[in-house]
């Protein structure tokens, strides 16, 4: 029997209980809002269970969202099951007040350097990883620059029409 998004979903259901926020499927995607503190336990069960295998993590990311107060970042995770042709996207909401999540590089050394690189643009913390620093920024910055925290465009210039830009 092929596995489909909602035995996945059902299996995801059970081993997760309450800790499962909710689920969407968007272009045959299934994607679950999780606790992040269940992550790693998630991440697990998907690539150990016989039926499911997840056994390739495609990616590790992060997203801000200021205006979601006690939510603002999330870490996305993407995984993969080469046996089963299914993709699972994995979202774990975090507070800006705690940024701190447990690393995937115990059961994924891929995770290495995408977390390190999610680090690097968000500033997110992945507990547990074996060298997490800068990757692709220099180690001066003391900011994080894909926080939505400053405006795209210098407020203060009086050289830019509006009109020459098409706005």
């Amino acid at each position: 029997m092929a596995l489909t998004s909602d035995i996945l979903l059902s299996k995801v259901k059970d081993f997760l209980g309450e800790d499962l926020i909710s689920s969407t499927d968007t272009f045959g995607i299934l994607s679950v809002n999780i606790s992040a503190s269940r992550n790693i336990d998630l991440l697990e069960f998907l690539h150990k269970d016989a039926a499911i295998q997840m056994n390739f993590l495609t990616d590790i990311t992060g997203a801000h969202y200021p205006d979601r107060k006690g939510q603002e970042f999330e870490v996305i995770y993407h995984a993969h099951s080469f046996v089963n042709n299914i993709r699972l996207r994995i979202k774990c909401p975090l507070p800006l007040e705690n940024l701190e999540i447990k690393s995937a590089t115990s059961l994924y050394s891929g995770a290495n350097w995408m977390e390190r690189e999610a680090y690097d643009f968000f500033g997110i913390i992945f507990t547990g990883h074996p060298n997490l620093k800068r990757i692709l920024n220099v180690d001066e910055m003391d900011y994080f620059p894909m926080r939505k925290e400053y405006p795209l465009e210098d407020q203060t210039r009086t050289d830019k029409e509006d009109d020459y830009f098409g706005r």
